[in-house]
């Protein structure tokens, strides 16, 4: 999946990531950016991810770089 860093909150590791297909959200939390390249996330950064569900809420993980 591709998207763009909608909101990203270093302190936490919540943020919100908008799906280029479809234009949903889906959510970054505390450890979506273990194993990858990024340490930090600005808005409007285009990111290339996986998504998993997890209690009917979908989530990116494995990012890497748009």
């Amino acid at each position: 999946m591709q998207g763009v860093v909608k909101v990203y909150d270093p302190r936490t590791g919540f943020g919100v990531v908008v799906l280029d297909e479809d234009r949903s959200e889906v959510f970054l939390r505390p450890g979506s950016l273990k194993d990858s390249i990024f340490r930090v996330l600005r808005q409007g950064q285009r990111i290339v991810f996986d998504l998993e569900d997890d209690d009917g809420k979908r989530f990116a993980h494995r990012l890497r770089i748009g």
